[in-house]
């Protein structure tokens, strides 16, 4: 399994699982197994399992490079989960916008660069994908989704290779 961007307690969960193999990986972070860029991942074709991608490529400038590096290291038979926050009627970006009170002002984040839309669905799928748009409170109940820090209306990407 690769875990981008790991949120601590779920990796904490995923870590204690004996027979996962299990890697965390994150551009910044300094806590996570290995330094990794997303848009050129250094692991050969069809290196994983599971990948779950949590609200991180809404901060990639090149967010359909790092899908396509997704599809490449997912094993045939491996499903990929990606979340990012669906805050416009369809997805919004201008790479020009780098100064950080204007990227808060249009993207809600200083360090976001786009404001996605339910379009995000397409660019999964033109990066190969089969996906599914599952609202996370048909998955877990509420308690569940407060305290993972996910709200009920979001919806969750499940993608399998096409």
């Amino acid at each position: 399994m690769l875990h981008v961007a790991p949120e601590p307690p779920l990796e904490r969960a995923l870590k204690k699982l004996p027979n996962l193999r299990y890697l965390t990986a994150d551009l910044y972070n300094s806590t996570a197994m290995v330094v990794m860029d997303i848009t050129n991942i250094h692991y050969p074709d069809h290196s994983f399992d599971v990948i779950y991608c949590s609200h991180v490529l809404e901060h990639v400038p090149d967010d359909r490079k790092a899908i396509q590096e997704f599809y490449r290291v997912l094993s045939p038979k491996g499903y990929a989960v990606f979340l990012v926050p669906i805050t416009a009627e369809k997805t919004f970006e201008d790479p020009t916008i780098t100064d950080p009170a204007e990227r808060e002002r249009l993207f809600g984040q200083d360090d976001h660069v786009r404001r996605y839309g339910p379009d995000f669905m397409d660019r999964l799928k033109e990066g190969g994908f089969d996906v599914q748009d599952i609202s996370a409170r048909d998955l877990v109940g509420p308690d569940q989704l407060k305290r993972q820090g996910v709200l009920e209306s979001e919806s969750i990407f499940f993608c399998r290779k096409g």
